[in-house]
């Protein structure tokens, strides 16, 4: 097995592209249509897992003492997803800024690769990327298909990211989010944190243990310098 310097792990909503609001808009309005779940925290940081299938089994769990069937799993991510998809045909998502060029400039780097590890669920992960320009299946990834545990989710991706032809082993691994279930699942797995944010949320991703943070992806040479130095 050959070795590889560093293996960059991206979230997708809000680190990638600029879904927050909207998907949790319409991950609410879906709640409310499938299974009349209303007045639901949309504050993902107060669930145990902040993932779609973290969230929705903690619901169901709350309001009514079981956990989803697969059947009704299935049935939701069809809601959910037509909404995204009417949302967008209205007006299409947009990526991070300089996300696109930072992933292609990276997947060119010799002795790293990209993987993507989101709490969202492949569905939902491949439409927002889409309508924001960028390809999910371009990537080794693991959704909240794979697990609910957004730790589980990034162990997933790790794995599959190594697993790419030639198989390869990580000396260092980064992970690139913006949600403080980013920075506690990275504190968990002992892996450095960059936050996306600005302002008062990206101060609280500091308190959460990110080593530094951006706005977006546009620094492309501040950001590659903090991998490099996370690499070392």
């Amino acid at each position: 097995m050959h070795t590889s310097k560093s293996v960059v792990i991206f979230d997708i909503d809000g680190t990638l592209t600029e879904t927050m609001h909207i998907d949790g808009h319409c991950f609410a309005q879906a709640l409310a249509e499938v299974f009349a779940f209303t007045e639901v925290d949309t504050d993902w940081s107060h669930y145990q897992h902040a993932t779609d299938a973290g969230i929705l089994q903690e619901l169901f769990a709350l309001r009514k003492e079981r956990l989803p069937t697969l059947e009704e799993t299935l049935g939701f991510q069809q809601t959910f997803v037509r909404l995204l998809t009417d949302a967008c045909q209205q007006s299409p998502f947009q990526a991070i800024a300089g996300a696109s060029d930072l992933l292609l400039h990276l997947s060119a780097t010799p002795n790293l690769r990209i993987a993507l590890a989101t709490g969202a669920w492949s569905c939902s992960a491949r439409l927002k990327m889409s309508s924001a320009g960028l390809c999910f299946d371009h990537f080794p990834a693991a959704s909240a298909d794979d697990a609910v545990a957004r730790e589980d989710i990034m162990k997933t991706a790790i794995l599959r990211a190594s697993a790419v032809p030639p198989a390869i082993a990580f000396v260092n691994k980064i992970y690139i989010g913006d949600g403080v279930w980013d920075a506690r699942a990275c504190r968990k797995l002992k892996i450095p944190f960059i936050g996306i944010g600005t302002g008062l949320h990206a101060e609280r991703l500091i308190a959460e243990g990110a080593v530094q943070t951006f706005p977006d992806l546009t620094d492309r040479n501040s950001f590659l310098q903090t991998v490099h130095k996370l690499s070392l």
